[in-house]
């Protein structure tokens, strides 16, 4: 009776070191690893959202304006994962600041399967970070027959501007003027976005730079709504500056068609997720929080 007495005790004793090494790898597990999100979603009023309610909300949307940050990582993540999942039930059409207007014929042949990755590449001014960031979109656009638009202004035009004001946009030639927002354009020095660079600059910066910025927010909106087809959802990528706090592209797709159903997305970035700084609620409609720890692309 002694000897079995003796086995149910280091039986017992045994049981209660695994136990006590399964709280533990419990509470380690939960103190170190469940609340260590790489970024959070938040609506313009500071609450948090889940990703799949934004997807849906999203989905019912005309035009998505994505405002990402360059070289953010989750910015590039969420903008493929989000294009994969609202193309289960709509049909796309996409588009980028990242691909200038004059250039849009090489990537149209290239996503329809008219000519190869070499010819694109060649004949198309990719960003320093297209493939790390951008090519898997193109790639998801040709593997889904679907159309990307190139709408931004070249950039040779928007310095034209910096330089000598949209009166030196008058002598282009129709081609070129084909690449760029009818004239003129409308343009509204007041709004705040565009006084925010005014006051980034510290006092080094003068109305053409915000013409600069204006003119490619305008051609952007053009190309949006020259392509938009009411079958579809567009779907543009651009930064969040061109179209944070309902100003930029939203701004002139506004004055061009207030009808349609627009909604917009901005990347930030915070030393403390777990709530949404002030200065960032209202800056679209759904804000992606990111941990500024994050590791950059570039």
């Amino acid at each position: 009776m002694v000897y079995k007495s003796n086995i149910i005790q280091k039986i017992q004793n045994k049981m209660k070191k695994i136990t006590s090494l399964l709280l533990f790898t419990m509470i380690i597990s939960f103190g170190y690893s469940q609340d260590k999100p790489a970024y959070l979603i938040y609506t313009k009023e500071g609450k948090k959202v889940s990703y799949g309610e934004m997807i849906k909300t999203l989905a019912q949307q005309n035009v998505v304006l994505f405002g990402e940050i360059h070289n953010n990582p989750i910015s590039h993540w969420l903008e493929l994962n989000l294009t994969k999942d609202l193309s289960q039930s709509k049909t796309l059409t996409l588009g980028a600041e990242m691909f200038e207007a004059d250039n849009g014929l090489s990537l149209s042949n290239y996503v329809s399967g008219k000519t190869d990755n070499k010819t694109f590449t060649q004949e198309t001014r990719l960003w320093p970070n297209y493939d790390t960031d951008y090519s898997q979109l193109v790639e998801f656009a040709k593997e889904k027959n679907l159309q990307f638009i190139a709408t931004n202004i070249p950039r040779k035009y928007a310095s034209l501007v910096f330089k000598s004001d949209f009166s030196a946009l008058d002598s282009l030639t129709a081609e070129e003027k084909s690449w760029i927002a009818p004239l003129p354009i409308k343009f509204d020095p007041d709004l705040p976005t565009y006084q925010n660079i005014l006051k980034m600059m510290g006092g080094h910066g003068s109305e053409l730079l915000v013409k600069a910025q204006a003119i490619k927010d305008a051609t952007m909106a053009h190309f949006i709504l020259a392509n938009y087809k009411p079958e579809n959802l567009f779907l543009h990528f651009n930064g969040s500056f061109h179209s944070d706090d309902y100003e930029g592209i939203l701004w002139y797709l506004k004055q061009e068609n207030s009808s349609l159903k627009y909604a917009t997305l901005s990347t930030v970035s915070q030393d403390n997720i777990s709530e949404l700084d002030k200065e960032n609620i209202r800056k679209a409609d759904f804000i992606i929080c990111v941990d500024s720890s994050m590791t950059n692309t570039y």
